[in-house]
């Protein structure tokens, strides 16, 4: 049996056929982007006070007789409700629904309602794409992504506007993971490696780098549209059986990219049908990245810092994909990741520019390794799991998400940078347990998967599952 990559060899890397496959489903992820830090906006407080009755009174009277509320507690609710202020904001969720004194909890509870619904998208989306297939995950979460952002606009309550965020980040992240898994398998060699780092990273840095320069985006009905136009995972169709259909891709691909394909593609080809280091990267990066309104005084500037900052790192991780080990590089950025964070809280408060600076460096440590865990994950699961595997550690991962919001609005300031320093240490080491993937094929069945450092293969496992749930 030939391994997939031989036999798709005669197409190239770089043809028609993959320019379209990349560009398509790099154009699906920059919404996602957008999607995930415009909480950023929605959620922040602008300073408010109590609303005072018109009773004559000049603009410089009330700002000096009634006080400007930006503190965590208030000491009374206000009887006819409160005044925003306009200077940043015309309008956020925070001022819709007036989630402030006793009423601010509901603040971050709405950035980790979100965040539930990518946890359980991550969950179902796994096992439904290994079953039915990447393709109909792919556009049936880009429906859902489009129709829930659009319904959000017409909330007429918290209560619905946390009931259609949940949905939006259930299609939201299953959209993600499909993309990224398709990609990564019809794609091969360098481009493969590229598409899952720099490609799908890019492409959803691109949407967040456009986040500061809108007030609200809603995702284009025309995105829809890019999954008719892309393929099954013929890895995935070999995986289960299905060589006639799995060739019709290939052969569709060399039309496309005007080459011969031979007689019989994938001869005498069968697959067996058997059915930590990511939460403490993506605590990191979205506790970081959420932190964002705190670096400026501009939230808008804070967002498009944190956001450029991601250019120079998934950059980083294409190269660290390109020339250096797996398991090294993953461990290279915890640790440069977490030592920023420990020497922040001894920075003099005065030198705010030092303390920016220390934690952009670890956002951009902390950025590539997210880049690179997802080429990593990818590498390391047989076709017929792929992506069940990577929607249940995404789904470990997006724990560390939930708790995000409550923990930077904490009662001690430096109370995150010390959580996130000391979980990147402890994961750097636990990943030295990691197998290594560099310069390997994809593994197609479960024997196939790269056995760590000690010389043990994860596959063990899935062995001795079987025989605990015989099918």
């Amino acid at each position: 049996m030939k391994d997939y990559a031989v036999a798709v060899a005669f197409l190239g890397q770089w043809g028609h056929f993959q320019q379209v496959v990349f560009f398509l489903l790099c154009a699906s992820i920059v919404p996602n982007g957008f999607g995930t830090f415009i909480l950023v906006f929605l959620t922040d407080e602008p300073s408010h006070n109590c609303f005072v009755p018109d009773v004559n009174l000049t603009e410089d009277w009330r700002k000096s007789v009634i006080p400007i509320a930006v503190s965590f507690f208030c000491s009374e609710g206000c009887v006819d409700g409160w005044v925003y202020s306009k200077n940043i904001y015309q309008s956020t969720v925070v001022t819709e629904f007036d989630l402030v004194c006793s009423e601010r909890w509901k603040q971050p509870f709405t950035s980790t309602v979100f965040f539930v619904g990518v946890l359980c998208g991550s969950f179902f989306s796994g096992p439904m794409s290994d079953r039915y297939g990447r393709k109909p995950v792919l556009f049936a979460t880009l429906v859902a992504q489009t129709l829930f952002t659009f319904a959000q606009v017409f909330s007429t309550s918290w209560i619905m506007f946390i009931i259609l965020l949940f949905f939006k980040g259930l299609g939201q992240i299953s959209n993600f993971v499909a993309a990224l898994v398709l990609g990564a398998e019809v794609l091969t060699g360098n481009v493969r490696v590229l598409y899952s780092s720099m490609g799908i990273c890019l492409s959803f840095a691109i949407g967040y780098m456009l986040l500061p320069l809108v007030a609200y985006f809603l995702r284009d009905w025309k995105s829809l549209l890019l999954a008719l136009l892309l393929p099954e995972s013929p890895r995935w169709l070999l995986s289960q059986g299905r060589v006639e259909e799995a060739e019709a891709v290939i052969r569709k691909a060399a039309q496309w990219n005007k080459v011969q394909a031979p007689r019989v593609i994938f001869e005498h080809y069968n697959t067996d049908k058997e059915n930590s280091s990511v939460f403490t990267m993506t605590t990191g990066y979205c506790s970081l990245s959420f932190n964002a309104a705190q670096l400026h005084s501009n939230p808008y500037v804070s967002c498009f810092i944190s956001a450029v900052v991601e250019i120079p790192a998934y950059v980083s991780s294409w190269m660290a994909l390109r020339y250096l080990p797996r398991r090294w590089s993953v461990i290279g950025t915890l640790i440069l990741g977490a030592v920023p964070l420990f020497f922040i809280q001894l920075v003099p408060e005065h030198l705010l520019n030092l303390s920016l600076t220390l934690e952009m460096m670890s956002k951009y440590a902390l950025t590539t390794g997210y880049s690179l865990i997802f080429t990593y994950t990818t590498e390391l699961y047989p076709t017929a799991l792929r992506n069940t595997a990577t929607g249940t550690t995404t789904t470990v991962s997006r724990i560390g998400c939930c708790v995000t919001p409550f923990l930077l609005r904490g009662y001690f300031k430096y109370l995150p940078y010390i959580t996130l320093g000391t979980l990147a240490v402890l994961t750097a080491f636990a990943a030295l347990f990691l197998p290594e993937s560099f310069k390997q094929p994809l593994p197609e069945t479960i024997q196939q998967i790269p056995k760590n450092n000690f010389g043990v293969s994860w596959a063990c496992c899935y062995r001795s599952t079987e025989k605990n749930h015989p099918q």
